[in-house]
Parts: structure tokens; C-alpha cells; sequence
């Protein structure tokens, strides 16, 4: 809570606006996995504007060594996988399972499973949602507008700008089984990508065209 309050403020430096929608879809009896699309380290602060109190994060190993980066999430109780592991990300993300149900907290997962700031999706990555179906517990899409207009770190672009946040309706895993797990993550992402586009302004006709999630785990 002390780290939340403390990004919060670094908003008003960068000169960003958030403008949030959807919050009482995290209202949610028990645990939950909530995923999000990720663009660049300004999600912290977009983070820090909506993260609700009984949740934790799930991030790759590497970014526990980024300075002072790293020991923030470190002391804000981020767990970390190795992603060049898939046995351990596997154990890790049992033994979050099991820490979901005994602790009743939400897990925040970013299933591109790196910063993309291309102002579309990439392909999910399925642990969140085997994680998800494994638990029986709903998974909370969360999407933010595209960066591009004001943040673009190959061309120095970045000035003032305005972040939509918009937290989407859970879905339901109950009675799903591994089986289900690649239509769960189809689901997620369409969702997940028509709502990046409205969000960002572009016209939702773009979405036609969808291309396939991926099949990595986590």
C-alpha cells in the first residue's frame, strides 16, 4: 500500500491522466486471476491506480535484478517465474494455486509475457489460464489504450497524454478442464484485443482480422 501511494503520485511528473472504467468487476467473491495487456513500465503507474488490495503479481525472474526497479516489486510482494524453466514456472505456479485458495487473493498476470508497445496484442501465453481453469477460479481482463500516440521509445517520443483503463466482466472457469484451456485463452484475447482497440480509437473493424494466440506456458 505504501509503494501504491508512492507511484501514484509519479503520474503527475509524466504528465498522464487516467481515466478508469469497470472497477466493480473486481469485486468478485474469492480468488481470481486478472491478466492485462503490457506495454511499457508506465503500466506500474496504471497498476497502482486500480490494483485492488488482496492481490499480487506474477513476473518474470529477470526483473527482480532492474535496480531500484526491481526492488520495488520485490518488497511489493511480486512472485517471480523462470521463464526459461517450464518445469519451475510449472512448480511456481502450482504452489500459486494453492497459495490463491489458502490466502483467498488475486493473481495479476501479464499473459504476452513481455512489454509490447506496438499498439496491438501479442500472443497469450496459456499459464494464466491453466492456472486459472487449475484454481476454478474466474479470470478478470483488464486493458489499457495504446501508448503510441505519446510514448514511443524508438522515435523519443513521450509527452503528456491520457491512459483508458477499462476492467472487463469476469469469465467464468467453473467446470472447465484442461481441455478447455485454448478456447479459454482465444476468449480472453479477442476480448481482450476489440476492447484495446476502442479503447485507443482505432476502428474495431481492425479486430477482423485476429491472429492466434500462442501456445507457450506459462
Amino acid at each position: 500500500r505504501i509503494i501504491k501511494a508512492v507511484v501514484k503520485t509519479f503520474k503527475y511528473f509524466f504528465g498522464l491522466r487516467f481515466e478508469v472504467k469497470g472497477l466493480e468487476n473486481f469485486e468478485v467473491e474469492g480468488p481470481a486471476i486478472i491478466v492485462s495487456n503490457h506495454q511499457s513500465m508506465l503500466d506500474m503507474m496504471g497498476l497502482m491506480e486500480i490494483l485492488p488490495d488482496d492481490c499480487v503479481q506474477v513476473a518474470k525472474k529477470e526483473l527482480m535484478y532492474v535496480g531500484s526497479v526491481g526492488l520495488i516489486i520485490y518488497l511489493g510482494g511480486v512472485i517471480f517465474i523462470n521463464r526459461k524453466s517450464t518445469t519451475s514456472a510449472k512448480m511456481v505456479m502450482a504452489e500459486v494455486a494453492k497459495t490463491m485458495a489458502a490466502e483467498n487473493v488475486k493473481v495479476w498476470v501479464y499473459p504476452e509475457g513481455t512489454r509490447n508497445c506496438t499498439g496491438d496484442l501479442l500472443p497469450f501465453k496459456k499459464g494464466a489460464f491453466h492456472l486459472a481453469v487449475q484454481a476454478q477460479v474466474p479470470v478478470i481482463p483488464v486493458v489499457y489504450s495504446s501508448y503510441t500516440t505519446f510514448y514511443n521509445p524508438k522515435k523519443n517520443l513521450f509527452t503528456s497524454g491520457k491512459i483508458k483503463v477499462e476492467v472487463l466482466p469476469p469469465i467464468d472457469t467453473k467446470g472447465l478442464t484442461s481441455d478447455d484451456v485454448g478456447d479459454l485463452t482465444d476468449r480472453c484475447f479477442h476480448t481482450m484485443r476489440e476492447t484495446l482497440f476502442r479503447l485507443s480509437g482505432r476502428p474495431t473493424s481492425r479486430a477482423g482480422a485476429l491472429h492466434c494466440p500462442g501456445t507457450a506456458v506459462p
